[in-house]
């Protein structure tokens, strides 16, 4: 059965709106777990937009939520997440500026302080993943550095399929990707700019164990609920 991690920075968007406390993080990745979702995803960035500090202790003390934490690839963000001890840890590029993450890790650039990160998460018994982009020689470094897991930005194809426009060639890019990396006794999972028609498309790779997605949840969620949107998504996986 493949996974799926349901991302939740955006709930925390809609909160933060008012400076208020609703709607509650907790209450949000209980439900969403309860709907079928087999993971809750937050990605705690260095300026707080969504996810903050606090919310992130309230999730990791409820151990029946595996959490997924992501964090960028420096030492005060690792910091964060050896103090919260979530199940997991991704770690993904991050500017400041940016509205969502635009790109995978730059890992021939940061392999050194990434391979640290990785050894010192490891040894909390966290499991460990890198969002990279979709290219051979980024699943060898991820391998190299003893990451446990990848995962693909699915942008480029998720634009092309959502355009109608010609995506095989990211397609058979990414079949490549995935049969290598588990190959290397890399799991494969994938993330960004998914919806149905995409994960319909990327369902058929079967090296891909993993599925996490959080903006379309949460927009789709407004017109038709969490639950019917996380069910849906479950189908496809199947």
């Amino acid at each position: 059965m493949r996974r799926l991690g349901v991302n939740i920075d955006h709930v925390a968007t809609i909160r933060n709106a008012r400076a208020e406390n609703h709607p509650k993080i907790y209450d949000a990745a209980r439900f969403a777990i309860k709907c079928g979702a087999d993971s809750i995803t937050v990605h705690l960035r260095e300026d707080r937009r969504h996810i903050n500090d606090n919310d992130l202790k309230i999730l990791v003390s409820n151990k029946s939520i595996p959490l997924n934490l992501e964090i960028a690839s420096n030492y005060k963000m690792l910091k964060a997440a050896l103090k919260a001890k979530p199940n997991f840890v991704c770690i993904v590029p991050e500017k400041r500026n940016e509205v969502t993450t635009e790109d995978g890790l730059n890992l021939v650039k940061n392999k050194s302080i990434i391979k640290k990160i990785i050894y010192k998460l490891k040894k909390k018994k966290i499991r460990t993943s890198l969002f990279i982009n979709p290219n051979l020689n980024d699943i060898k470094i991820s391998k190299n550095i003893d990451a446990d897991c990848i995962e693909l930005h699915t942008g480029k194809i998720s634009r092309k399929i959502k355009s109608k426009n010609n995506y095989n060639n990211e397609l058979i890019k990414i079949k490549k990707c995935s049969k290598y990396a588990h190959s290397l006794g890399l799991e494969v999972h994938a993330g960004h700019g998914l919806d149905y028609k995409v994960v319909r498309v990327l369902s058929k790779i079967k090296e891909i164990k993993e599925f996490n997605i959080g903006h379309f949840i949460i927009g789709e969620s407004i017109f038709f609920g969490l639950k019917k949107t996380i069910s849906k998504f479950k189908s496809i996986l199947k």
